[in-house]
C-alpha cells in the first residue's frame, strides 16, 4: 500500500461512519472528513433544543475529535430543500428521498475530492442496512449518478462488493477491510470495542426527519397548501416543533408543547400572529397566514385548551400581530379540533 493518499470521508458522527474513518486512518490514509448539514437531522435538532442528552455536542465534531480527524461542516440546506421537493428517484415509506440524498452528498464529496487533490471518497454505508438505498443495485446506481464509479469505497462492506480503484491500485489493503451486511449491529459493536470507540449515539429510529411519518404528514400538508417551490428553510424548521392545526386553506396554527418549544417558537414571531393564555401557564401559539375574526377566536380557544386553564369555563388569551394586540375571553376548545390536526 502506498502512503500519503488523501480521501474524502462522509462523517455523520454515528458508529458506522466513525468506524469507516478509523479503518481508513489505520491504513495510513489521510482522512478529509466532511459532515453535510441538510436541515433535517433529528439529532442535530435535539442538540440545538438542548435535548440530546449528550452535552450539546455536534456528533460529527465529537467523533472527529475522538479519532483525531478534522471535520468540516458544510451547509447544503438550500440545494437539499430543492432535492426533497423534486427527487428523481422518489420517496421511501414517508417522504424520504434516500437515493437522491446519497447522490447529492456524494456529488458534493466528489467536487471536494477533485478540488483538494484527494484520490477517492469513502462512506460508512453497510450493504443491506437500509431498505431504500443500501442494496447492491442502489449502491451501484448511487455510485454512477454521483460520478464516483470506481472511486467510492465502503470499508465496512467492501469484501461483499466489487473491488474499487483504491483497492486495485494498492492505496488501501482490501484484506484489511470488512464484509459486514444487514441491519444487525453486532459486528460494528465488536469493531468499536477493538478500536476503543466507546462514545457514539445509539441508533433509535434513524436521524432523519423525512423518515418520520408525523413530520412527513406536516411537510405534505405544506406542499399541498403552499406549493413545493415556495416552501422555505424557515417553513421546514417550524415543522419540527409543536402541534400543527390546519384551520383553513390559507392558515395554519402551531402550538408549543413545552417551555423548550415555546422558547424556540419565540424566535419566529415576526410576521405571524401570536397567542398566549394570560392567567395560566401554557403554549406559545403562532399562526401562519391570514385569519378572520372567527378564526382568531378559534385559535385562542386552541391555545386555552393546551394551557393549565383547559378545565376552566373561560380563559383570557392575549393575541398580537404586528403592532396590534388584544385580549379574547374564550371557552377552551374541545375534541372537535382533533380533525384539524395535521
Amino acid at each position: 500500500m502506498s502512503g500519503g493518499v488523501r480521501a474524502v470521508g462522509l462523517l455523520s458522527g454515528g458508529l458506522d461512519s466513525t468506524l469507516a474513518a478509523r479503518i481508513m486512518k489505520e491504513q495510513g490514509v489521510e482522512v478529509d472528513a466532511v459532515n453535510f448539514y441538510t436541515g433535517f437531522c433529528i439529532v442535530e435538532h435535539r442538540r440545538k433544543m438542548g435535548r440530546s442528552g449528550r452535552g450539546g455536542r455536534n456528533e460529527a465534531l465529537r467523533a472527529g475529535a475522538d479519532i483525531e480527524v478534522s471535520v468540516d461542516i458544510v451547509d447544503i440546506f438550500d440545494e437539499y430543500l430543492s432535492m426533497v421537493a423534486h427527487p428523481r428517484f422518489g420517496y421511501g415509506s414517508a417522504i424520504n428521498p434516500c437515493i437522491d440524498c446519497r447522490i447529492l452528498m456524494l456529488k458534493n464529496a466528489r467536487l471536494r475530492m477533485e478540488s483538494t487533490g484527494a484520490k477517492f471518497v469513502f462512506t460508512g454505508e453497510v450493504l443491506g442496512q437500509r431498505p431504500m438505498s443500501q442494496h447492491k443495485n442502489q449502491l451501484r446506481l448511487i455510485e454512477k449518478e454521483s460520478g464516483l464509479e470506481g472511486l467510492l469505497l465502503r470499508p465496512l462492506s467492501a469484501k461483499l462488493l466489487p473491488p474499487t480503484l483504491p483497492e486495485t491500485e494498492g492505496w488501501v489493503d482490501r484484506e484489511m477491510l470488512y464484509g459486514i451486511s444487514g441491519r444487525g449491529r453486532k459486528e460494528q459493536f465488536v469493531l468499536a470495542e477493538q478500536y476503543g470507540i466507546v462514545d457514539y449515539p445509539q441508533p433509535a429510529g434513524g436521524c432523519c426527519f423525512l423518515t418520520d411519518k408525523n413530520y412527513a404528514a406536516k411537510l405534505k400538508d405544506l406542499y399541498a397548501h403552499k406549493g413545493k417551490d415556495s416552501v422555505t428553510k424557515e417553513d421546514v424548521i417550524l415543522l419540527k416543533v409543536g402541534r400543527h392545526f390546519r384551520i383553513s386553506e390559507t392558515a395554519k396554527v402551531i402550538v408549543g408543547r413545552d417551555e423548550g418549544e415555546n422558547n424556540f417558537l419565540e424566535s419566529y414571531v415576526d410576521n405571524r400572529w401570536v397567542f398566549m393564555a394570560l392567567d395560566f401557564e401554557g403554549p406559545l401559539t403562532l399562526v401562519e397566514g391570514d385569519i378572520s375574526a372567527d378564526e382568531k377566536r378559534s385559535v385562542a380557544a386552541i391555545t386555552a385548551r393546551y394551557s393549565d386553564g383547559k378545565n376552566q369555563n373561560v380563559v383570557r388569551v392575549e393575541w398580537r400581530y404586528g403592532g396590534e394586540s388584544g385580549v379574547l375571553e374564550v371557552e377552551p376548545a374541545g375534541n372537535e379540533i382533533d380533525s384539524l390536526r395535521v
